[in-house]
């Protein structure tokens, strides 16, 4: 049923130079996101997800030194689509702050803002010497390095590094990316300064002694509704009302290029005894959607559980939780009695490293979390993971 070759989608500048007085805060701050389906431009999902991995292996082959081949420089040219869902935080930059709307990317570590919402220059901007840029897969952007004042809720980040767009693509009908990444992920984005890495806004919080542990949880959930205020992300712990029983870790993968990335190593299995991946490396992304394979009611009917494996920890991806949200077959330009299957072949030969990712529809039903302090990624059920609200 499922080829070998499956990817599984279901889818420095800023120195903290003299450590700034600041209070340390409760040891846990939450920040409310906001889950947005993209009606009007999301006929080409697939592609979306095939050049976000394209980039992904690209980005992690310049990092490491690789002279990238014509087809890898060219990814950024081919047209693609925005995602079909975007997790967005309102994140404030400047004194007095001006909001923005950041989709919530685990795959990128850069913060910037300007792909819609100009940034406004207030008395604690301070532009750099460097330029600034990175490609996407599903976008890219480019411009000018700035250290402005970043709010995160309660949190208030002095002198946090960030890119000021001047030229963006693909990121219509939001205002940026708040990248929560690895830091690594950082490495060659700027220029003069190509091997400085760039702290990100968790690293900075951490160092500020603003949270208590240098980590992220991550709760999002399955909805019918094209746009809802129904995630949380959780700077400096865990919020235990969002997840059920423990929280299982599993340590960075060593394999390149998944390393680079909140990579893990994971077997997946379809139903009882039907392996589809054996122990192998990819990556949690929060930006990864889904192929949107048709399938009829019958087929749906008798469509088995996914199991995924990490650490000697499985966890079951139901029927439900792999097809698109009936009730939102319309928003996507689907029929309205059809079925889409989330799970897609992104067609890269099972061996090179980066073999799966696990995306935003395997993450609504797990709550994530992403320890940059030890290198780990976590996961519990939650009161959604066995939910038939698709």
């Amino acid at each position: 049923m499922f080829p070998t070759t499956l990817l599984t989608t279901l889818l420095l500048a800023l120195s903290v130079a003299a450590n700034p007085i600041v209070q340390v805060r409760d040891s846990r701050i939450t920040l409310p996101l906001s889950r947005r389906v993209n009606t009007t431009s999301v006929h080409n999902l697939l592609q979306h997800d095939l050049n976000r991995v394209k980039a992904f292996k690209a980005r992690a082959k310049a990092i490491q030194g690789g002279e990238l081949t014509f087809d890898e420089e060219a990814i950024v040219n081919e047209p693609v689509d925005n995602q079909a869902v975007t997790y967005i935080a309102t994140v404030g930059v400047g004194s007095p702050a001006t909001s923005y709307q950041l989709i919530v990317d685990t795959g990128s570590s850069n913060t910037w803002v300007g792909s819609g919402r100009s940034y406004v220059r207030t008395s604690t901007s301070v532009q750099t010497s460097n330029r600034v840029a990175v490609t996407y897969g599903s976008g890219s952007f480019s411009g000018n390095e700035f250290t402005d004042t970043v709010t995160l809720g309660s949190l208030v980040i002095p002198r946090q590094s960030i890119g000021v767009a001047t030229r963006s693509t693909g990121f219509e009908g939001t205002d940026g990316i708040l990248g929560i990444g690895p830091v690594d992920l950082t490495l060659g984005t700027l220029s003069p300064a190509t091997n400085s890495l760039i702290p990100t806004v968790t690293d900075n919080l951490f160092a500020n002694g603003q949270i208590n542990a240098n980590e992220i949880g991550i709760s999002f959930e399955p909805t019918n509704t094209v746009e809802i205020v129904n995630g949380e992300l959780t700077w400096g712990g865990t919020d235990s009302s969002r997840f059920t029983g423990s929280i299982n870790f599993t340590p960075r993968t060593s394999t390149s290029p998944s390393s680079l990335f909140w990579g893990i190593n994971q077997s997946v299995r379809y139903g009882a005894s039907t392996t589809i991946l054996s122990s192998t490396a990819g990556i949690v992304d929060t930006d990864n959607n889904t192929g949107l394979l048709r399938l009829t009611t019958a087929q749906f009917a008798n469509l088995q559980s996914l199991f995924f494996t990490t650490n000697g920890v499985t966890y079951e991806l139901t029927a439900n939780a792999q097809i698109w949200p009936r009730a939102l077959n319309t928003a996507i330009g689907g029929n309205t009695n059809s079925v889409y299957l989330i799970v897609g072949d992104i067609g890269t030969p099972s061996g090179e490293g980066f073999d799966f990712v696990n995306g935003y529809a395997f993450l609504e039903r797990f709550y994530s979390v992403f320890n940059s302090a030890n290198g780990s990624v976590g996961f519990a059920t939650t009161s959604f993971t066995r939910a038939t609200t698709n």
